[in-house]
């Protein structure tokens, strides 16, 4: 990880680390060719330039951004199960995230970006 993404995790608990690590490691996995990135002051990945996703922590929650329309339309019921707005899905720190589903809508996002 880059040095920014390490600090950012650095600074969180060990159960929210626990939750970022999930999440950054299901992104890493199912876009193998995304480029660690950090802006916002927040983690993320780029691919092919562009952004692919981003993760944060919260208080109460994790986030993923941007779920955009191409993928809140594909994964629009497992999205339903969690809070979710227009352009971000939260995960409760109550449970880990889920690995599954952060690794199919991230390949949604490659696909978008890739004009596939």
């Amino acid at each position: 990880m880059i040095r920014e993404v390490r600090a950012y995790h650095a600074a969180r608990t060990p159960e929210i680390r626990r939750h970022l690590k999930r999440i950054h490691d299901a992104i890493a996995s199912a876009a193998p060719d995304a480029k660690e990135a950090f802006t916002y002051g927040i983690p993320g990945f780029r691919l092919d330039g562009k952004v692919l996703m981003w993760y944060a922590a919260w208080s109460e929650h994790t986030s993923m951004y941007p779920i955009t329309g191409a993928v809140r339309a594909k994964h629009a019921t497992d999205i339903a199960r969690y809070r979710n707005s227009k352009g971000t899905i939260q995960f409760p720190l109550t449970k880990l995230p889920p690995v599954t589903l952060i690794k199919r809508m991230v390949r949604t996002r490659v696909a978008e970006i890739r004009g596939k």
